[in-house]
């Protein structure tokens, strides 16, 4: 194996203050879930409102991320990064200071394309910094902060709904934001652009995004409004109407944000699916799980968070498993394993009770759930990016944080409109959550399946160069 030529001594703190901003936009998911019940109360949320609080997150998140990752390409990794940052530190003092529903939903939207420039900026950081066995480790380590951030999230949403109020899940954000503006220039070098912002699909951007706005409001409307009628099935047409205008869009532009040749490439679109469902099947956990302790067993927003502790520790088992399972089960094994493990750990939650011990109820199968999706988390961002090329990796990065924030969005609406009898303040008994934990099983072992087959066979390569920037 050919030694690294010059490793830079400051590239593993680099990758822990990139990490940190990664880790603060997942946290930011998750917390926020938990804060739910608080922020229902605090500006008179109904059903539809509060999942449109995480929902426009993760929809400008991912809809917008391709878009991003071109911009990361296009003005240079570390401008992309320190402007995403900046625009979210910003997103999340106006989140913290809103005073109705429609102010904070416009303010996480904010956060969301904010989001959207910052984290594939950071990946493709990663990515062209490490490589060989140096990056199967660091990409390990980002794997890891996507799942242990969405239970930490949690334990950090708990505490500061308990303690001084929900707003401050998004002013804890700011002394981050700032800390790494300051920082992180001393550690990054600035990178030349690699490749020209002229011709910027952007009418593809806004027809993606379009297109996933569309499928969770009519999916969310489902839920209250049934599925026969207007109010689901327009919103649920016009996604259709606007998947084709993509198409059609990214034929014919010069410049798409997706060039042919990628959507083809197999490592690139199986491990953009892998996060897809694997994060499906997390967030489906996290949202059900925080409503069923809150309401059902009563617990409050810290002791809801203090359950979740094992479980961020079982995630980051799981992805640092996974880092060294590939390099023997490979991509194929390691994925099927962690959708198998995930989808025992849902079936078990299909027999959550009435009444009882709640964490005794929960655990076992939340910790098992958990640990596979680290797993697979792992597998889904190796198998995307282990051979990706310096001209293109903000774009690939994007492509796989797109998979994730879409499954987020989607996770977040299926669990809304499966669990719809068992959400809220007034309802009651568990079948919504049984049915919504059944379906994420199905999923689970769907994926397993397919992994076998979709993933590419073998190891990821021990070897690989790394891709500097010109």
């Amino acid at each position: 194996m050919e030694p690294e030529p010059n490793p830079d001594p400051r590239r593993w703190t680099a990758l822990t203050l990139l990490c940190l901003a990664q880790f603060m936009l997942i946290i930011d998911i998750t917390a926020v879930n938990l804060a739910l019940p608080s922020m229902t109360t605090g500006l008179s949320l109904g059903r539809q409102a509060l999942t449109w609080v995480p929902a426009a997150y993760t929809l400008c998140f991912g809809g917008l991320l391709l878009l991003g990752g071109r911009l990361a390409d296009g003005l240079g990794r570390r401008r992309a990064f320190l402007l995403g940052l900046a625009a979210f530190t910003v997103a999340s003092l106006a989140s913290g200071l809103s005073h109705s529903a429609g102010e904070l939903i416009a303010g996480r939207a904010v956060q969301g394309v904010a989001a959207a420039l910052l984290s594939p900026a950071a990946l493709s950081i990663v990515t062209t910094t490490f490589h060989g066995p140096a990056r199967t480790k660091a990409l390990g380590v980002w794997g890891a902060i996507s799942g242990a951030g969405a239970a930490v999230g949690v334990l950090v949403g708990g505490a500061l709904t308990s303690g001084p109020g929900w707003r401050w899940v998004f002013f804890v954000n700011l002394p981050v934001g700032l800390v790494l503006l300051a920082l992180l220039p001393r550690l990054v070098p600035a990178s030349t652009p690699a490749r020209s912002l002229r011709g910027l699909d952007l009418p593809g951007a806004l027809a993606a995004t379009a297109t996933a706005a569309l499928l969770v409001y009519g999916l969310i409307h489902a839920g209250s409004a049934g599925w026969a009628t207007a109010a689901t099935l327009l919103p649920l047409a016009g996604a259709v109407v606007t998947a084709g205008a993509l198409v059609a869009l990214e034929r014919s532009v010069r410049q798409p944000l997706l060039r042919p040749g990628l959507i083809r490439d197999r490592s690139v679109v199986a491990g953009t699916a892998v996060m897809f469902a694997a994060t499906i099947i997390l967030i489906t956990g996290f949202f059900l799980i925080s409503w069923y302790l809150q309401y059902r067993a009563g617990y409050s927003a810290l002791k809801t968070g203090l359950v979740y502790l094992p479980v961020a520790v079982a995630t980051g088992l799981g992805a640092h498993l996974a880092s060294h399972s590939l390099g023997h089960l490979g991509f194929r094994g390691t994925a099927c394993a962690g959708f198998t493990l995930a989808a025992v750990g849902a079936l078990l939650l299909t027999r959550l009770p009435v009444s009882g011990n709640a964490a005794l109820a929960v655990l076992p199968g939340f910790i098992l759930l958990s640990a596979g999706v680290g797993m697979a988390l792992v597998t889904a961002t190796t198998a995307a990016l282990h051979q990706a090329d310096q001209r293109e990796a903000g774009v690939v990065s994007a492509l796989v944080n797109t998979g994730h924030e879409l499954g987020s969005a989607l996770g977040v609406a299926l669990a809304s409109v499966l669990a719809a009898s068992s959400l809220g303040t007034a309802a009651t008994g568990v079948g919504g959550f049984r049915t919504a934990f059944a379906l994420a099983a199905g999923i689970a072992l769907a994926a397993a399946a397919a992994a076998l087959s979709a993933l590419p066979a073998g190891r990821p390569d021990p070897a690989a160069r790394p891709v500097f920037g010109h």
